[in-house]
């Protein structure tokens, strides 16, 4: 039996290593070890429970966003928050050790991500990336998240790539390809077995969102809003808060949804630009089984997140990204998702655009998602116990 030793800390990996986890128990071959960091917690700890894993090792560590980035941090208690982390990486040394795996397998791009296969580089064990390939070849954005990527990749057995494009960025960075796996998204086939849990209880989310929030979804159209990115702070935030509130103000007909990231930097000024306005919702942020129906009932989404370029597709609702660059450069090929930047004027736009002129709103409804069908997972691991055995 072949260990493969999965490490994650934040909710977007949780979600996208899910169904990987899920697969593996089909396989008797393979044993599939779970080992996670903290990054977040109870958002992680929920995402546990809807896919019903319970991880082998849990290391503890967590770094809230008002420790990370509050201005007014005593420089102490960052001292101690890196010394917690310090304890932690030694941790996972231990385990590296003590169940010497086959594979260590990371997702996407955090940090956690890149010093897990760092260390597991120094043990020699082989390494698979999921989610490999992505870039914006602009190392300061995502800040740090593109420069993580590419790291990462730097130290790959298994490069796990969700599109043709990612695929030729790695080839084209000198991957040698019988090293590359083109397998789709598996945020996809985590989306669609919440999607399949959901249609039994749709009526029960519905009147729970509408009775929570006093939200319209009959007679109005929901934009769903998201936004939480380190490089559009301060001015960028303000210019896109500025645009949520024009089209608040002069769009009666809309119902916006903002699920308020709890980063002080995000946090303190989305209230102070945005609370008030009767069709503006700034709410707490959900968790992911609420937000997936969410997204089902918007109409169209304006966000800055690159895990819901890839999910909004499969919905069939037009993305709106919010940033200069994006690493996801499939769905604006392909028509799905609209690159609009953080200009007021533009997001504004963009938007208007999309509500009133049905031909080119069902142009990107209708488009095919390209990051997957829904069987990434089954790829992946096909792909590892063909070549582990």
């Amino acid at each position: 039996m072949k260990k493969i030793l999965m490490v994650f800390g934040t909710r977007p990996e949780a979600i996208k290593l899910a169904p990987i986890i899920r697969e593996i128990k089909n396989h008797s071959s393979l044993k599939g070890i779970v080992c996670v960091f903290r990054q977040h917690d109870e958002m992680l700890n929920h995402i546990l429970k809807v896919f019903n894993i319970t991880p082998d090792y849990d290391l503890k560590i967590t770094l809230s966003d008002k420790a990370l980035f509050s201005k007014g941090i005593n420089i102490f208690i960052k001292i101690k928050n890196l010394a917690v982390s310090g304890i932690s990486f030694l941790k996972f040394l231990r385990i590296l050790k003590k169940e010497k795996p086959d594979i260590l397998m990371v997702q996407g791009d955090t940090s956690t991500a890149f010093l897990a296969a760092f260390f597991a580089f120094h043990f020699k064990i082989k390494i698979a990336h999921i989610e490999a390939g992505l870039r914006t070849y602009d190392k300061y954005s995502p800040f740090p998240e593109e420069m993580n990527r590419q790291l990462i990749s730097r130290l790959t057995d298994f490069h796990f790539a969700p599109t043709e494009q990612a695929k030729n960025n790695l080839l084209k960075e000198g991957v040698a390809e019988e090293k590359i796996f083109l397998t789709g998204n598996t945020v996809i086939d985590a989306l669609f077995i919440i999607k399949e849990n959901q249609e039994k209880n749709s009526l029960e989310y519905k009147n729970n969102f509408s009775k929570k929030y006093d939200i319209d979804f009959n007679d109005k159209k929901i934009i769903l809003v998201t936004v939480h990115r380190r490089e559009s702070f301060g001015e960028g935030l303000k210019n896109i808060f500025s645009a949520i509130k024009e089209i608040a103000q002069k769009r009666k007909d809309v119902e916006i949804i903002y699920p308020v990231h709890l980063n002080p930097n995000v946090y303190h000024l989305a209230q102070e630009m945005l609370s008030g306005i009767s069709n503006i919702h700034l709410i707490e942020p959900l968790k992911y089984d609420e937000f997936v129906f969410l997204m089902g009932k918007s109409y169209l989404i304006l966000t800055d997140s690159g895990g819901i370029q890839e999910e909004a597709p499969s919905l069939r609702r037009p993305v709106l990204v919010m940033r200069d660059i994006t690493e996801r450069q499939e769905g604006i090929e392909t028509g799905v998702s609209k690159l609009v930047g953080i200009k007021t004027e533009n997001i504004i736009n963009e938007t208007f655009l999309l509500l009133d002129n049905k031909n080119v709103y069902n142009k990107m409804a209708s488009g095919n998602n390209p990051y997957g069908g829904g069987k990434a997972a089954e790829k992946i691991i096909k792909a590892i116990a063909d070549n582990l055995f």
